[in-house]
């Protein structure tokens, strides 16, 4: 259990993706990690897109970002609400000012993009969002998963297998 004792917050609203939100939650609770649900309410149910359910295990201001290892932000649409929430915002500029481990696939860059913590960064996403991270000072490319740092990011689910190895490696770190 190479992530026993790393905790993970896992962004969740309203139709996040679903595989790109439980593929690498249960991987990572598989290699040990506590990866907590959080979204604008606790003890609410969220609906991805396909309509899996995600039941949060803490509100956004109920936890601090610096008591934990590291972040996951999935894609779908959820991230164009998460965007939107200060509390969120602050979540990845300090995931980000303390080099720790920010996962984002597919449309989770509109969060980043809105942290303000993409400018000279180089990362992958959804080709949909590529202007916008682009415009927002990062080198876009097209690979399945791409590092710079501790930013770990990826386009879809089917970059779902090497994405979250590569997460967990860099959490393991």
């Amino acid at each position: 259990m190479r992530l026993k004792d790393k905790k993970v917050i896992a962004l969740v609203d309203h139709e996040f993706e679903d595989l790109e939100h439980w593929y690498p939650v249960y991987r990572l609770r598989e290699e040990g990690a506590q990866v907590d649900l959080v979204g604008p309410e606790a003890g609410v149910t969220y609906n991805g897109k396909y309509g899996v359910p995600a039941k949060t295990d803490y509100a956004f201001t109920d936890i601090n970002a610096e008591d934990y290892d590291a972040i996951l932000v999935p894609g779908g649409w959820a991230p164009d609400k998460l965007r939107r929430y200060p509390e969120v915002l602050k979540f990845i500029q300090v995931m980000d000012e303390a080099k720790k481990p920010i996962g984002q696939i597919c449309h989770a860059g509109w969060v980043l993009i809105s942290a303000n913590i993409l400018q000279g960064k180089k990362v992958t996403s959804t080709p949909g969002i590529k202007d916008d991270m682009t415009n927002a000072g990062a080198t876009w490319v097209d690979e399945a998963v791409v590092v710079d740092g501790h930013l770990v990011s990826s386009r879809r689910p089917p970059d779902l297998p090497p994405y979250v190895k590569v997460f967990a490696d860099k959490l393991a770190e």
